[in-house]
């Protein structure tokens, strides 16, 4: 069997490690067993926080239309409640939006969701 020389190959994996590492604090950016040890937590923090993203937006939507159907004289549950009855198709991203940048807009749509839980 041929011998394998691998230094070509050992060297760019390396560099590839190093090149990610670039701006970590200390050894964990220059010495290639601790950045190696970095990356990987890192990389595993990225996966992980990419689902913990969409949890905590939609944590932050609900509270904030919240507080704006509290102003309206609603509670959430409230709302979302009046808005399925009034076939209101507005998800939490958008009612979020539109009760941080047009409170008015926002007070019809909360009236219309009122109007239909008293129906």
């Amino acid at each position: 069997m041929p011998r394998v020389k691998r230094s070509v190959h050992a060297r760019k994996k390396r560099r590839k490690v190093l090149g990610q590492a670039k701006g970590y604090w200390g050894l964990k950016h220059s010495s290639y067993k601790r950045a190696k040890e970095q990356v990987d937590h890192s990389l595993v923090y990225a996966y992980r926080d990419r689902k913990n993203k969409k949890r905590t937006f939609r944590r932050l939507w609900i509270m904030r239309i919240n507080a704006a159907a509290r102003r309206e004289g609603l509670s959430y549950n409230q709302l979302v409640a009046g808005l399925r009855k009034a076939e209101i198709p507005l998800d939490r991203k958008v009612l979020a939006d539109i009760a941080v940048s047009d409170p008015a807009a926002f007070g019809k749509i909360a009236e219309q969701a009122k109007a239909a839980l008293e129906a």
